[in-house]
């Protein structure tokens, strides 16, 4: 089946050679089946995410800056899981999506603790540029349990309610109660990156 993608050519120059950082194209009316036809399109552009909530679109184009920051996030990440002998199974950018809620995305980083299952246990977002869809509203149809914020050298953290009708602010991370995520932040310096995770290490050691 051919698929053609009805983008006018102004946006998609945005999305191929973005003159500002990460543009955000936003398609409506966008069905079930389209939505996964476009997941398909798109399969292979590690550049490109999509982000679908009841019917809207979101084609993002990732930076340089995003890239270094969000796999730095995760080589700390790494190290202090590793330090304490916890199971961590990283899941990436994999695509997370369910049918019956309508939504659909792929985080920046994921991971499964303690054991694979169908959706991670966490998820990642790195900001860049504020603004765009609401990735609460569809990590909510998602289930996920936590979801962290990375944006400005700081950390915001969300635990889904009890009775999974949305998302809570919370101070610290239920799934790591023992993270210092403000002390991980100053590590997250991407033109320092082998000096701050070879730091990061020996902090922990040290604790």
């Amino acid at each position: 089946m051919k698929i053609t993608l009805d983008i006018p050519q102004p946006d998609l120059e945005k999305l191929i050679a973005p003159a500002i950082a990460e543009p955000r194209i936003p398609l409506y009316g966008i069905t079930w089946q389209q939505y996964e036809q476009f997941i398909e399109i798109f399969s292979g552009h590690q550049n490109l995410h999509l982000a679908y909530l009841q019917g809207v679109l979101e084609i993002v184009t990732l930076s340089p800056e995003h890239e270094m920051l969000k796999t730095l996030i995760a080589r700390l990440l790494y190290i202090y899981t590793d330090a304490l002998e916890i199971d961590l199974f990283s899941c990436g950018s994999a695509t997370c999506k369910s049918k019956s809620t309508n939504r659909g995305l792929e985080p920046d980083e994921s991971f499964c603790i303690g054991a694979r299952k169908q959706f991670p246990d966490l998820a990642i977002e790195v900001t860049v540029t504020s603004g765009g869809i609401d990735k609460l509203e569809i990590y909510k149809g998602l289930q996920i349990p936590e979801v962290w914020f990375y944006q400005s050298n700081r950390f915001s953290l969300y635990h889904i309610k009890q009775d999974g009708s949305g998302y809570e602010a919370i101070a610290k991370s239920q799934i790591f109660p023992n993270l210092d995520l403000d002390l991980m932040a100053e590590h997250i310096q991407p033109d320092r990156e082998p000096e701050m995770v070879r730091a990061w290490r020996k902090l922990l050691i040290a604790q």
